[in-house]
Order: C-alpha cells, then structure tokens, then sequence
C-alpha cells in the first residue's frame, strides 16, 4: 500500500524514527486541503504508542480537512546540518501516515494533552493541570494512528557509521 524507500541503504529503523519523533519539537501535518489543493502545516505534537497528537482551535482549515479525509501524512526534519563545500546537508527524517481523528471523549482528550504539557513543560503537573482545567473544552485534540512509518538519513551520515 505504501512505497517502500528507493535508497534502501539510507533507511533509519523503526526505533530510530520512533525516537526522532519522541525528541522533535515540531512537525508538518499534510492534508487533503480545500478545492483539491494540499494542505501542510508546522505544529508542535508529541508522540506515544504509534500515535502523533496535537492540539489547536475548535474550528479550521485542519479540522475541517480531517473531517473531510482522515488520510495524513506527517513529517520532521532532524539535523539538517548544511554543508556546502559537499553541496549537500547531513539531514535525518521521519514520515508517517495514518488516519487522523478529533478526540470526543474526555478522558481521553485530558490524556493526550497532559501528554503534550509534559512533553514541553516539564515538571509543571499542578499548573499543567490546571491550564487543562480551564482551557479543555476550548481545544480540539487530535490523535493520528501511524500506519506506516518510514525515516531516512543522508548518505554522508551511513558513510560515517
């Protein structure tokens, strides 16, 4: 169903591309987008259990292309350090895709995001769940289930190993 990587010598393993997305601070989500135009866009997410999780307004263009198609994709950049008298950069990347969905219920919506305050603020439980309190139901939270997952790095990077 998915491609499989054509430089198969430079494909980082499932550890290491789920550990990239435990690390990165920030991500690019693709959706299918309005009138048939594609839809990317840079947010913050945390990952846990095959699943990649963010948070945002009750309302948009996300959401609304979500409810529309549940197909994403999402990708991070890891190390992207230019070198340019090898007209190249030393990069690492992760994508996945997966089914996006609108978390409903409560419990499981105050999960996800306890599980996003403590990936950007640790050690602040009692704040963090207090902020939750107050702003859960103003937030949409949504879980996407990774169905595939595949990561590259630069051949530079494979050479130096």
């Amino acid at each position: 169903m998915f491609r499989e990587m054509r430089r198969k010598n430079q494909t980082l393993s499932r550890a290491a591309c789920e550990e990239i997305l435990r690390q990165a601070t920030a991500g690019v989500l693709a959706v299918a987008g309005d009138d048939g135009y594609p839809y990317a866009v840079p947010l913050s997410f945390a990952y846990e259990d095959g699943r990649i999780l963010f948070h945002g307004a009750l309302t948009g263009h996300k959401l609304d292309a979500i409810a529309r198609e549940d197909k994403v994709s999402f990708c991070v950049i890891d190390g992207d350090q230019v070198v340019p008298e090898e007209f190249t950069t030393y990069f690492r990347s992760v994508i996945a895709f997966g089914r996006a969905r609108v978390l409903s219920s409560e419990p499981e919506k105050r999960r996800a995001l306890k599980i996003l305050a403590d990936k950007y603020s640790p050690g602040l439980a009692e704040a963090r769940d207090r902020v939750i309190a107050e702003q859960a139901a103003r937030t949409a939270v949504v879980e996407i289930v990774v169905e595939y997952l595949s990561g590259k790095e630069a051949i530079e990077l494979v050479r130096m190993r």
